[in-house]
């Protein structure tokens, strides 16, 4: 009886096992490969090549990258002396470069490309004359608009966003003078057009520039839309009426700023331990962060006392002064001029002081106010007989940035 279950038992394993690989063999399809796409860059196709790729190594020159190709002391030299007026003097420490080779069995070397940076390359050419050229990989640019919400700092929603977070610095810059960037909130709507810039047509080169952007601050949208006033002339960013949105101060002398103490007549002094005026305003921020000088100007004082620590004062006109207190370092000397963003020193706790932070002071025909709640000077207004041609160029930008955003925000 039990020999008989076993043969039972082993006829029907063998069935199974033989219509299931049937069925595994019917279901089992091979589908052909895609091609493998040949590989084109700096006008060549590497497959027609020997291709060797390697970087400038410590003490390489053009000489003795050449020398490293089996060609000789003697005809590297050779190369060198019809190339020299062609060629970098000096070549940088790893960066890229590549051999192509003949595909024979003498794999003679017919060009070397040197990559200084990612969109300029030297080419020599070695096939019928040795003749050396300067030349640049193809740029294209791509335009891209987006809108969004704020969730956390504008460069990490950009991350998010899959957006390139160096667009947030442009951002800032055009809104340093009319957007405190640490009272948006959550939630607060933006939309910007801005060009991307691609090597090959395929290999991502950054952010260009900013075509034009809205920000919503304080219940309102604050455009940026860039215009050239005069030809050859500088581009500025004004919003929709042709207001310019670069003033004559930034808001702050940090690019990312928390106010500790606000201008007071009255304070608590948290080291002198009484109450007393704070004519300034402190912005907390980690040791050695860059301080910028809010406007143009000269130097008028760089120094230390007991009570400001290290500083420094700078004259802007007959009309406006400011100063920066409690440095780590400063940067500049009595006398210089300075030109508004340039780094004046870092952030410390000298003088008296309970932790790092710059300490910003503001005077007005010699008298000490709160910048915060005085209307600053802005700078060069639109030119009357240009506001039709700027009108021109807005309309279409506008109407691009608040049809995406409408798109977007519908959506929800």
């Amino acid at each position: 009886m039990i020999r008989r279950l076993l043969k039972i038992t082993g006829a029907l394993c063998l069935f199974l096992l033989l219509f299931s690989c049937k069925d595994a063999q019917e279901d089992y399809v091979i589908e052909p490969m895609e091609p493998r796409k040949p590989i084109v860059d700096f006008g060549f196709n590497f497959d027609d090549y020997n291709v060797q790729f390697d970087t400038i190594r410590s003490q390489d020159t053009f000489e003795r990258i050449l020398k490293k190709q089996n060609l000789g002391n003697h005809k590297a030299a050779e190369i060198i002396a019809k190339i020299k007026d062609s060629m970098p003097t000096s070549v940088r420490f790893m960066r890229p470069y590549i051999c192509l080779r003949s595909k024979d069995k003498y794999h003679k070397l017919q060009y070397l490309i040197y990559q200084p940076n990612r969109i300029d390359y030297y080419l020599v050419d070695l096939t019928d004359s040795i003749v050396g050229h300067k030349k640049s990989r193809p740029l294209t640019f791509k335009t891209k608009t987006i809108a969004g919400e704020l969730d956390g700092s504008l460069s990490s929603t950009l991350r998010n966003m899959k957006v390139d977070p160096s667009l947030s610095n442009k951002l800032l810059k055009v809104y340093a003078w009319s957007i405190d960037f640490f009272k948006l909130k959550k939630g607060d709507k933006f939309a910007v057009s801005f060009t991307e810039r691609y090597i090959n047509d395929t290999i991502f080169d950054g952010v260009d520039s900013l075509r034009c952007a809205f920000f919503e601050y304080k219940g309102s949208k604050i455009y940026a839309f860039p215009f050239q006033q005069e030809r050859k002339g500088r581009i500025d960013y004004y919003d929709e009426n042709g207001k310019a949105l670069k003033n004559f101060f930034l808001k702050a002398p940090l690019k990312y700023i928390h106010i500790t103490s606000r201008f007071s007549r009255s304070r608590f002094h948290p080291v002198q331990l009484r109450w007393k005026a704070h004519n300034g305003t402190d912005y907390a921020a980690p040791t050695g962060t860059p301080i910028m000088t809010t406007a143009t100007g000269v130097v008028e004082q760089a120094g230390y006392t007991a009570g400001n620590g290290n500083f420094v004062k700078v004259k802007h006109d007959r009309t406006y002064s400011t100063q920066y207190l409690h440095m780590s370092r400063i940067l500049v000397r009595r006398g210089q001029h300075v030109k508004q963003g340039d780094v004046i020193g870092k952030v410390g706790s000298t003088g008296l002081a309970t932790g790092p932070h710059v300490c910003y002071r503001f005077w007005k025909n010699g008298v000490q106010v709160d910048p915060l709640r005085i209307s600053l000077p802005n700078a060069q207004p639109m030119e009357g007989r240009n506001l039709p041609r700027f009108k021109e160029l807005m309309r279409p930008l506008k109407r691009e940035l608040d049809s995406v955003a409408d798109l977007k925000f519908r959506k929800k």
